[in-house]
């Protein structure tokens, strides 16, 4: 997904939390297992997506996990490099207390991209 579509889906969102969203805007909110979204059948030159090419860019796909941890009364931040694949793995270990500390931030970014 082009950074241009996670714009207008975070825009959308944010017109939804700050109750200006519009009629025709409110229409493309879904609600569903306790969170709101969007579904996108097409990409913005309204082209219908390709499997191959997003698998591509998923496996590609990094995010770096900022966790805030506060250790003998001193606040502390830890970045983690999660893979994609492994995304799903990093967040259940919160869950199951394998991990712990408060997520702050959760960036994408693509490890061949770096200068």
């Amino acid at each position: 997904m082009s950074d241009e579509i996670n714009k207008k889906v975070i825009n959308l969102f944010s017109k939804h939390n700050n109750n200006i969203i519009t009629p025709e805007d409110k229409k493309k909110v879904k609600f569903y297992a306790g969170f709101n979204y969007v579904k996108l059948r097409k990409d913005t030159n309204g082209n219908k997506f390709n499997k191959d090419n997003l698998l591509n860019y998923a496996e590609k796909c990094h995010y770096m996990v900022t966790v805030m941890r506060d250790i003998d009364g001193e606040i502390i931040l830890y970045s983690y490099d999660v893979p994609n694949a492994d995304l799903f793995k990093f967040m259940k270990s919160f869950d199951e207390n394998t991990l712990d500390g408060t997520i702050i931030e959760i960036d994408k970014y693509f490890p061949d991209d770096l200068a």
